[in-house]
């Protein structure tokens, strides 16, 4: 599979896409094709390192990105599930908020971070609503 993987920390100069294997979904994981995603500050906060801080007290990485396939926020359609995993199958429409992966052609997402998709969205409309929508409802 193809993602855009961050090398370190900087400008968008610093991510560089890949040829990667595809992830295998662990037991209560769901494999999703990743249809589309959305770019957000959150993206550019976790490519640029910033807040600085957050690199020794929060989970960014002190001197390397710990989070290296960087898109918060996915749409797509359920590929393969883990042996846990009863509320999906192959097929459905999907959309998440997961922490990492939305810049890859394939992410595994855990199964309880996953929601049908609506059926009166696009693929791109979905993928625009998981942190807006979180961000609105917390405000």
């Amino acid at each position: 599979m193809k993602a855009f993987v961050l090398r370190g920390y900087g400008s968008p100069d610093v991510m560089e896409l890949k040829e990667l294997g595809k992830p295998e979904p662990g037991d209560d994981e769901v494999l999703v094709r990743v249809r589309a995603t959305s770019v957000q500050p959150y993206d550019w906060h976790l490519m640029r390192g910033e807040p600085r801080l957050y690199r020794v007290v929060g989970d960014l990485g002190l001197r390397r990105p710990a989070i290296t396939i960087l898109g918060a926020d996915v749409a797509g359609e359920v590929v393969a599930v883990g042996k846990d995993v009863t509320e999906f199958v192959p097929g459905d429409e999907v959309y998440a908020m997961p922490k990492q992966g939305g810049f890859a052609e394939y992410v595994c997402v855990p199964e309880r971070e996953l929601a049908p998709k609506p059926g009166n969205l696009s693929y791109e409309e979905a993928a625009a609503v998981p942190m807006a929508a979180g961000t609105a409802l917390l405000a």
